[in-house]
């Protein structure tokens, strides 16, 4: 089955008009950030999400506005609590980037633990529907593993139920490495399926840069006769233990285009074919 298409704010411009085209299309999920828009993005989105009730919105904790970057616990819990009085409600709050904490490990892994902590509180009282880690280099970087959030997880908690629920990362054929390695059933991306965990693709096109970057010999191997757009979304589309992909397109024609491209996924030798050549250089 292939994943399900919903709609990623980081760089969209008018989020709300966005959100209300994607919903309208049938998303069911709805990405943000209180930085995201230059900190607008959840006010504009705020109205479109009481309209519709039955969307699912993930937001993030750890960026403010300005951009500084903290997960210490009283950080958290004000962002959060700012958060859920804006957009009304959180099905997930993913920490954000928090390899940004720092080099040291150890050190990374208190700040996590300390955020997790005070989203456990949030989880636990019924305001929030769980929490996951949102990264740009975390697992590719060996900041972290799924085992290890995991087992943060449940010392947060303080026992074997957590509610850790869902993780994002880059996934696309830039950052193809989770691809590679959810095809050998390995890597993030299986680890988190099997912890049950939903996972979720982001920047599958790159921050847009991807197509212009496509040759047409490169989107032949994909998909025969498909726009650089489409064979993008397809091959990801295949990508193993992959439940969403977020997407930055804010037009029903866009939107549509590539949720067909997305059911349409190639097949894995194919894939398998194509990350061969992509990894030869």
């Amino acid at each position: 089955m292939s994943p399900a298409l919903g709609l990623g704010t980081y760089r969209v411009r008018a989020a709300g008009d966005a959100a209300r085209t994607a919903l309208a299309a049938g998303a069911e999920w709805i990405d943000t950030a209180p930085n995201y828009g230059h900190g607008r993005a959840h006010r504009d989105l705020a109205p479109v999400l009481a309209e519709h009730p039955a969307a699912r919105v993930t937001t993030k904790t750890g960026f403010d506005p300005a951009g500084r970057h903290s997960l210490a616990r009283e950080d958290v819990r004000a962002q959060t609590e700012e958060s859920l009085a804006v957009l009304g409600r959180a099905d997930l709050v993913f920490v954000h980037n928090p390899e940004r904490t720092g080099h040291d490990r150890q050190q990374l892994h208190r700040a996590v633990l300390a955020a997790f902590a005070v989203l456990e509180e949030f989880a636990h009282a019924g305001r929030i529907g769980g929490y996951g880690v949102a990264t740009w280099s975390g697992f590719t970087e060996g900041a972290f593993t799924v085992a290890e959030l995991t087992g943060l997880a449940r010392t947060a908690a303080g026992a074997a139920h957590h509610h850790l629920a869902g993780v994002q990362m880059p996934v696309s054929l830039v950052m193809a490495e989770p691809i590679a390695q959810a095809l050998d059933g390995a890597g993030p991306l299986v680890h988190s399926r099997d912890a049950g965990l939903t996972t979720f693709a982001s920047a599958p096109l790159h921050g847009g840069e991807l197509p212009g970057l496509m040759t047409p010999e490169l989107v032949n191997l994909i998909s025969p006769g498909a726009t650089p757009h489409a064979a993008a979304y397809q091959l990801i589309g295949a990508c193993p233990a992959l439940d969403v992909v977020l997407t930055s397109t804010s037009t029903r024609r866009h939107w549509e285009d590539a949720r067909e491209a997305l059911a349409q996924p190639i097949p894995d030798d194919r894939l398998r074919t194509v990350l061969d050549v992509l990894s030869a250089g």
